[in-house]
C-alpha cells in the first residue's frame, strides 16, 4: 500500500512534471519545421527574381528572395507557414506576379538559408517589423498588401496592426495558437507551456485596412471555425470560404484564383 502511495503521488506526479517542462523546453520542434539549405544552393523559378540576404541584427541574416514584374502595381510582402523553405513556397509569387504585383518573400530564422535562430515569439514580429522598414525604402505603404499563409498568418496581422498597408489577407488563419495547440494537443494544459501566442485575435482589432480571410472548409491543420471566429471579432473582414478545401491545397481550387482575381479588382 505503502509502494502504491509513493508511486501516486512521488513517483508519477515527478514523472508528469519532466515530461512537461521537456515539452515546455523543446516546443520550437513541435511548432516549427524549417528545410535548411545550403549557402550554395541555386534557387530556380520561372519569373526574374534578386537573392537577399539581409542582416537583422548581429548574426541573424534572413535570406528573401524579391520577385520582380513590369511596371508593378505593388507589392505582396510574404509570410509563410511553418515547414519549408523559399524554394518550396516561392512558387506561391506567380500568380501575384500575374496580378500585376512585385513578391517579396522571406524564409524566418533557421529556415532555407537564413541565419539564427527562434527562441521567441518577439523575434518573428521584430523580423518583419525590420523588413517592412526596409521594403519602405522602395515602395509606399500604400502600395504594400501584406499576405500570411498559416503560421504567417499571425505576424502578417500584427504587423498590419501597428503599420498601415493597403491590405492583409491571411489564408488558413488561426484565432490564436493556444486554440492551434489546444486543437492538436486537447491533453496537454497548453496555455501554461505555449511561449507562442500569436494572438491574431487581438491583433484583427487594431488593423485599419482591409481584411480578407480565405479558409478551406475541410482544413483539419487549422479549422475552418478559426476564421468563423475572427470574423466575428473583425465583421468588416471580408471572409473567403474554399469548400472541400483543406490547409495546403486551396491555390488548387478555381474559386480561390477568382477570389484572389476579385480582392485586387482584376477582370
Amino acid at each position: 500500500m505503502f509502494k502504491l502511495f509513493v508511486y501516486l503521488v512521488i513517483i508519477v506526479p515527478t514523472l508528469l512534471a519532466g515530461i512537461l517542462v521537456t515539452i515546455y523546453s523543446f516546443q520550437e520542434h513541435l511548432i516549427f519545421y524549417p528545410d535548411k539549405l545550403s549557402d550554395a544552393h541555386p534557387f530556380n523559378f520561372n519569373s526574374l527574381f534578386e537573392e537577399l540576404n539581409i542582416e537583422v541584427e548581429k548574426n541573424v541574416t534572413l535570406n528573401a528572395i524579391h520577385f520582380k514584374t513590369t511596371n508593378p502595381k505593388g507589392l505582396i510582402f510574404y509570410h509563410h507557414g511553418n515547414a519549408g523553405n523559399l524554394q518550396t513556397w516561392g512558387t506561391a509569387s506567380a500568380i501575384f506576379l500575374k496580378l500585376g504585383f512585385d513578391v517579396f518573400m522571406y524564409d524566418y530564422r533557421g529556415y532555407g538559408k537564413s541565419k539564427g535562430e527562434i527562441k521567441h515569439e518577439r523575434e518573428l514580429h521584430a523580423d518583419a517589423k525590420f523588413l517592412y522598414s526596409y521594403l519602405l525604402k522602395q515602395y509606399k505603404e500604400e502600395e504594400i498588401v501584406l499576405f500570411g499563409a498559416s503560421l504567417g498568418t499571425g505576424i502578417a496581422a500584427k504587423l498590419a496592426a501597428e503599420k498601415s498597408p493597403n491590405k492583409l489577407i491571411l489564408e488558413t488563419p488561426y484565432y490564436n495558437f493556444y486554440q492551434v495547440a489546444k486543437f492538436h494537443y486537447p491533453y496537454l494544459p497548453t496555455s501554461w507551456l505555449l511561449k507562442y501566442k500569436l494572438r491574431t485575435d487581438r491583433y484583427l482589432k487594431d488593423v485599419k485596412c482591409p481584411v480578407y480571410l480565405i479558409h478551406g472548409t475541410e482544413d483539419l491543420v487549422v479549422p475552418y471555425e478559426s476564421s468563423l471566429k475572427l470574423k466575428k471579432i473583425k465583421p468588416d473582414a471580408q471572409l473567403i470560404a474554399i469548400e472541400n478545401g483543406s490547409h495546403s491545397n486551396l491555390d488548387s481550387f478555381d474559386t480561390y484564383l477568382k477570389q484572389l482575381y476579385k480582392i485586387f479588382s482584376v477582370e
